[in-house]
């Protein structure tokens, strides 16, 4: 069957980000690369060694979600992302435009609840991998989605 690639932009760019927390990459302007870095530097290593013939790309976006009316405690505890991280959103945001990587990003849902419901719609028609470091993915994980970590490079299996 043809692989199917969901990939959650914003997992990746938090990942990216914190992995060089201790030693930022930074540009000649004293700007933190970090997370650009990370992010570019995965999808490459993904597209070299896969078949990424089908993919799309979803990104959580400034609006509140549904879980914030459900429980306006959502996420209350998490401090806000550093300047630092929001300022590389754009850049990795355009490079994935520029490469015209398809996007569904949905004002009011998380690129999770995005990346859950396709995965469940195209299980069917696609062996679906799902591009993440977020364990929460591995309860979807079964003979016809698989979750995909990209920093280790590993498949998560059950």
């Amino acid at each position: 069957m043809t692989k199917l690639f969901l990939i959650d932009g914003t997992a990746l760019i938090y990942r990216a980000y914190y992995a060089f927390i201790r030693n930022p990459l930074r540009n000649s302007a004293g700007q933190n690369t970090s997370a650009i870095f990370g992010v570019i530097n995965s999808f490459l290593k993904l597209f070299q060694t896969q078949d990424l013939t089908y993919a799309i790309i979803s990104f959580d976006l400034k609006e509140e979600t549904f879980r914030h009316q459900i429980d306006e405690n959502y996420k209350a505890n998490r401090p806000p992302a550093p300047e630092e991280l929001i300022e590389q959103i754009e850049p990795i945001k355009e490079f994935f435009r520029i490469i015209k990587l398809p996007e569904i990003s949905i004002a009011g849902y998380e690129a999770d609840d995005i990346i859950g419901t396709l995965s469940m719609k195209y299980q069917d028609e696609y062996d679906v991998i799902i591009v993440a470091g977020d364990k929460d993915f591995s309860q979807l994980v079964d003979d016809k989605i698989k979750l995909y970590e990209p920093f280790s490079e590993k498949y998560v299996t059950k």
